[in-house]
């Protein structure tokens, strides 16, 4: 376990622990309620919305971090009992890109189509946007046998404690210019091309599409890529010439091409992702034991929660939901009419930008995320949080989405229920009930069925995950992800859990054994082959200016986790890293004459955050690092872009242009702040009244 996992446990009992339903009363305070009280109230505005401005004005959002009998539950909800097509998840900020960009071009979107353990037989692992060392440290030692190889190559304009990695001959770390991964990729693929490395018979028995392929990356020449990108010529042909003698077809022991979300929170991340597969298609990588290509999924459950219905256009087993076989499927298995089932919807940051705009949306269910901090250009959310009719927010703690609700719903965590998460792997794993929840709180799925009742809804509402999960596995069967061979009961017995696809066998047959490795035989496309895609690079939207010519990077830190909600309450985090920072260089320091400790003003076209300097030569010159985990005055996300990827939606988190200053001499601006002021009462035993409903 990584910091974040040996103090996971403090989470259970922080002292604001949310323990009972709140509701928002006259005077704008969150006050006790029993939970008959809070689900009606629920139930009979979103009735009267639903009546007034039809069903799409209810809209709901959930998260990568909900166990995977809950997000199918959840898009259920959405399109039975709801009757909404307006939903999405913050998965929208995590996996979008990568998985359009799978889905184009392999016909599937595993976020690592092999076990993770597979790395370490590689002689070279490209890792592109993703600095594990800090977010999932336990995976770094499947890459000691590849650094003792020096075959870890590491792209990312900071040095990460990822990229240290590398130091000492155990690799190359690339620091391009924020924002210019593609034109690196395009300049690596070009090099393979011109000096003859492609796998020429996987190309040709394997693919289709390469020579429009080639034809675009003509023009990236090495010498060209170094003008746009800042990464030396002579760095890029050896990172290519690496790569390729690791590669099966030249006598390598193997290769693997991993993107992260430093490549693809980004407008072109579909195309930066899209170049990753075209390269590692090129040099005959996928579908290959020992080789391949993946992307690092960054949430708990952030393979499972984007498999079964939380995505605004997707049905359960990773079907599309204009498909009208999928429908059909799904219906049956719901006991509703496929016509029923309403249509796709927006992406998350159209979802949001909608929030109490005429005709858009004007109620909210959130589930599983914490927008106020992890939304991008965060001041245009919160504005649109609170222009909302209804806000309603579960959660374990009083996060700044939560203080922002009408009517807060306290819920179980991870050691407090049953159910199952699926890894980046696509392995199915139990999660095992260690504890009892505090009295008072419930289950999402407990929520969901009484609101259905209240709702008058068609269709079966479990509370029990098992069958919960039995459905999921009927919706899913036939699916790209298909769990129907799966069950609670198996997966109790297989300690390791099972890969999808895992399809249910007829009678008597074996169990099918699960599929740790996908595109062995063939690709899931129509023609059997995978697709290279030809792509471009035009650069970020934000475009460094006389007002704003410092790039903006952001990222995490070792003891934090997402918008921070659950890891800011626990000690030994919170003291280990108590507030934001800014990573500046020395010479940007010098520049405008700060130190270290001093208070440092990131200023973009959006907002403005503050917080204390420290500086490093960790960064480029052109360069500030800000970490994502608060709110307030250091919010990184009061400043990132809100714009999008125009294939998957993804917002381009990753990179902007900003004005870097002393606070004393910055120009005032106003800090994020998701509260309303409110009091919020302390944790303890369910009210007088409770009525015990479980």
């Amino acid at each position: 376990m990584c910091q974040k996992g040996w103090t996971s446990a403090a989470v259970l009992s922080t002292p604001d622990r949310l323990v009972r339903p709140l509701v928002r009363d006259a005077a704008g305070d969150l006050t006790e309620a029993t939970w008959r009280d809070a689900l009606d109230l629920i139930a009979d505005r979103l009735c009267a919305l639903r009546r007034e401005h039809g069903a799409d004005a209810v809209a709901v959002f959930g998260g990568g971090g909900l166990t995977n009998e809950k997000a199918y539950q959840l898009g259920k909800f959405a399109r039975v009992a709801l009757g909404t097509r307006t939903i999405d998840y913050n998965g929208r900020f995590c996996m979008s890109s990568a998985a359009a960009a799978a889905n184009r071009s392999l016909g599937l979107d595993r976020g690592l189509p092999f076990p993770l353990t597979d790395l370490g037989s590689a002689d070279t692992v490209l890792l592109l946007g993703s600095n594990l060392a800090e977010t999932m440290p336990p995976a770094v030692t499947h890459l000691a046998e590849v650094r003792e190889r020096g075959g870890l190559l590491v792209v990312d304009p900071r040095v990460s404690a990822t990229a240290t990695l590398t130091d000492g001959g155990r690799g190359i770390h690339v620091r391009p210019v924020p924002g210019t991964d593609l034109a690196v990729l395009l300049g690596l693929l070009h090099v393979v091309v011109a000096e003859g490395l492609v796998d020429t018979a996987y190309v040709a028995d394997r693919t289709e599409g390469f020579g429009e392929v080639c034809r675009a990356v003509a023009s990236w020449w090495p010498e060209r890529v170094e003008q746009v990108a800042g990464v030396p010529a002579y760095q890029l042909r050896e990172v290519a010439r690496r790569l390729a003698a690791a590669s099966p077809h030249l006598g390598g022991r193997g290769a693997y091409i991993l993107t992260g979300r430093g490549v693809e929170q980004s407008s072109q991340g579909t195309a930066t992702v899209t170049a990753a597969i075209d390269l590692a298609l090129a040099l005959g990588l996928p579908g290959r034991v020992g080789s391949g290509y993946g992307a690092v999924t960054g949430q708990g459950n952030g393979q499972g929660g984007r498999e079964h219905g939380q995505k605004c256009d997707q049905l359960p087993g990773y079907r599309s939901i204009s498909d009208p076989a999928a429908r059909e499927h799904v219906a049956r298995v719901w006991g509703v009419p496929p016509e029923s089932l309403p249509g796709p919807g927006p992406t998350a940051v159209e979802l949001l930008h909608a929030l109490g705009t005429p005709g858009g949306p004007r109620a909210l269910l959130v589930h599983g995320s914490n927008l106020v901090v992890s939304a991008p250009n965060a001041h245009r959310v919160v504005d649109r949080l609170r222009s909302l009719d209804l806000l309603v927010v579960c959660d374990v703690v009083p996060s700044e989405t939560a203080l922002l609700a009408d009517v807060v719903l306290p819920v179980t965590q991870w050691a407090e229920e049953e159910g199952t998460m699926t890894s980046l792997e696509g392995r199915i794993l139990r999660r095992r009930k260690a504890i009892e929840p505090p009295p008072g709180v419930r289950s999402e799925l407990w929520i969901w069925s009484q609101l259905a009742s209240r709702l008058h809804s068609a269709g079966t509402w479990d509370v029990d995950p098992a069958d919960v999960f039995d459905e999921l596995a009927r919706a899913s069967a036939g699916g790209a992800a298909d769990y129907s061979g799966l069950s609670h009961a198996r997966l109790d017995a297989e300690l390791d859990g099972l890969y999808w696809p895992c399809p249910a066998t007829p009678t008597g047959a074996l169990d099918h054994p699960g599929t740790p490795r996908v595109f062995l035989d063939r690709f899931p496309t129509p023609s059997g082959r995978a697709r290279f895609v030809a792509v471009d690079h035009h650069g970020p939207q934000d475009v460094l200016g006389p007002d704003t010519p410092v790039h903006l990077v952001t990222g995490r830190v070792l003891q934090h986790y997402q918008s921070g909600a659950q890891t800011r309450r626990v000690a030994e985090l919170a003291t280990a890293q108590p507030s934001p920072f800014v990573e500046l260089h020395p010479l940007l320091a010098l520049r405008i004459g700060a130190v270290d400790g001093d208070l440092v003003a990131v200023t973009s076209r959006r907002g403005r955050a503050v917080a204390r300097a420290v500086v490093t030569d960790g960064v480029r010159p052109d360069t500030v690092f800000l970490p994502f985990h608060w709110s307030g005055p250091g919010s990184a996300n009061a400043v990132t872009s809100d714009a999008t990827d125009p294939v998957s939606g993804m917002p381009e988190f990753k990179v902007c242009a900003v004005d870097v200053r002393l606070a004393s001499t910055a120009a005032p601006g106003s800090a994020v702040d998701g509260s309303r002021g409110v009091t919020v009462p302390a944790g303890g035993s369910p009210p007088p009244g409770e009525d015990g409903m479980r």
